[in-house]
């Protein structure tokens, strides 16, 4: 049985598990199916995820559909894949060493360019599906989830254990602060309170990404934006600036990107303590964006919104017609753009941008 989760929005959780619905039963323990074989995956599958090592690019979906393809996205084979679950996220140290992530809190590896795949972690009784996955090395990885699920490994990803981010720091500068501003213990105590009963750590994970500098950023609802310093050792809760949900990130030279709700569209040049609000033009929520080769942007949505960034703030709007959700964006090496969501996988030729 899949439940929707309350507080998360359409955009990767309420859409994907609606649709999840009308899938298959999902893989148990006593029932291990594997994923369905389709011709059609490729351009009928809801896809999530996708990754490009050295030209090889894998994506992930639903039913537990992984594709690979070797010539830029115009052709696609399906992996042999043991499980039938929402595949989320998935993540390439090398062009054969692979993680996926999804609903059941499973976890799928690969050592082969992820033409097979192996269970390294299987929990369906939690009902914690995972987001989203990372690697420091092809030994330490994270992977979060819904209500701040978070696990972890050190051996590959072949034994996981659950963990919790180390959020802290930031309510602990912020307190410390007030304390010396104040004039006794009575302030103090009314902020170790107040980050008592405001900072839950039960937010819904979403995305992970890493920058320049080899700092971890983990973007999650209602506006929380977590940073690591040491490789995820501990995180570090970014100053709070929008109330809305993040769904997509990147980087892009210094800068980090957050899409969100209604159109927003977020740059951070400091490493997320401060932010600007960049002007897309459209108010539907947008799921994705991706770093082009250019210094522009391409910034994916709901109802087929793929927005064109020459680099500046300024966008172009390629309305796809079929209005299906668009869940990512992937540049590819001779200038065309893959896209991907509801209505699976499409390659755009550089002239069509």
């Amino acid at each position: 049985m899949i439940n929707l989760l309350p507080g998360f929005s359409l955009l990767r959780a309420g859409l994907v598990l609606a649709l999840a619905l009308t899938a298959a039963p999902g893989w148990s323990q006593h029932s291990p199916d594997p994923a369905f074989i389709a011709p059609l995956a490729s351009t009928n599958a809801l896809l999530l995820d996708a990754v490009n090592i050295d030209g090889h690019i894998v994506t992930v979906g639903e039913r537990g559909v992984i594709l690979v393809s070797d010539d830029q996205g115009r052709s696609w084979t399906q992996s042999n894949v043991p499980t039938r679950a929402v595949l989320t996220s998935v993540f390439f140290h090398d062009r054969d060493l692979g993680w996926a992530v999804g609903h059941d809190s499973i976890v799928l590896k690969t050592t082969d360019a992820g033409a097979s795949w192996t269970v390294t972690n299987f929990a369906p009784e939690l009902e914690m599906p995972l987001f989203d996955v990372w690697f420091a090395d092809a030994d330490n990885g994270i992977a979060v989830g819904a209500y701040g699920y978070v696990i972890v490994t050190s051996d590959g990803g072949e034994t996981w254990e659950e963990s919790a981010l180390d959020a802290t720091e930031f309510g602990a500068v912020v307190e410390e602060e007030a304390v010396e501003a104040s004039d006794g213990d009575a302030q103090a105590d009314e902020d170790d309170a107040f980050w008592e009963e405001e900072l839950p750590p039960d937010f819904h994970l979403n995305v992970i990404v890493n920058d320049s500098q080899g700092r971890q950023f983990i973007a999650a609802e209602a506006g929380n934006i977590y940073r690591s310093n040491d490789g995820g050792a501990s995180w570090l809760l970014m100053p709070a600036f929008y109330p809305g949900s993040f769904f997509g990130a990147t980087t892009a030279g210094d800068a980090l990107y957050v899409t969100g709700l209604r159109g927003h569209l977020f740059r951070s040049r400091d490493g997320g303590e401060t932010w600007d609000d960049v002007d897309t033009g459209v108010e539907t929520s947008l799921n994705g964006v991706a770093a082009r080769p250019d210094g522009g942007l391409a910034v994916v949505g709901m109802s087929g919104t793929l927005l064109i960034g020459d680099g500046s703030d300024g966008f172009r709007l390629v309305q796809q017609s079929n209005r299906k959700a668009l869940m990512g964006v992937m540049p590819v090496a001779d200038g065309g753009l893959l896209i991907y969501g509801e209505a699976g996988m499409k390659r755009l030729e550089p002239g069509e941008l």
